[in-house]
């Protein structure tokens, strides 16, 4: 799967979630609240593979769902140059200190395993917007 398809599965998974709530009458706070990971991996099982597994992808207290994805990233699912005879299908627009490029194959990919900063509830805060999609649009290139 790209990212591309990921992107709009996810938007579309997300909007349900969002959709339920906004019916329930939370309010900003509630919602960010309400993706918690301890939360989520009750409520929204089917939400991330990794909560039937009770797994964070990232290490740290505090996980927050919200921006499953960072705004930071971008992708293009036909490759943005060649590297060494690789193609680069991904990187992070602020260059964390915390990411790297990763090598897979014949495929270059951002690796953002060891950054936590769409995770955290201050970020995602600063990032809130109803509609997931329209907060990650400007990942695609």
């Amino acid at each position: 799967m790209g990212y591309e398809t990921w992107v709009q599965e996810h938007a579309d998974a997300h909007k349900k979630i969002i959709d339920k709530l906004v019916k329930q009458g939370l309010d900003k706070k509630q919602i960010i609240d309400y993706f918690d990971f301890e939360n989520m991996k009750e409520k929204e099982r089917d939400f991330c593979p990794l909560y039937a597994q009770n797994k964070k992808c990232h290490d740290m207290e505090n996980l927050n769902c919200y921006l499953c994805s960072c705004p930071n990233f971008r992708f293009n699912d036909a490759g943005f140059k060649k590297v060494d005879n690789k193609t680069q299908f991904s990187y992070c627009a602020i260059e964390s200190k915390d990411g790297k490029q990763g090598i897979y194959g014949e495929a270059i990919h951002q690796d953002c395993s060891k950054c936590s900063v769409p995770h955290h509830k201050a970020y995602v805060e600063k990032h809130f917007d109803l509609d997931w999609a329209k907060i990650m649009q400007v990942c695609q290139v």
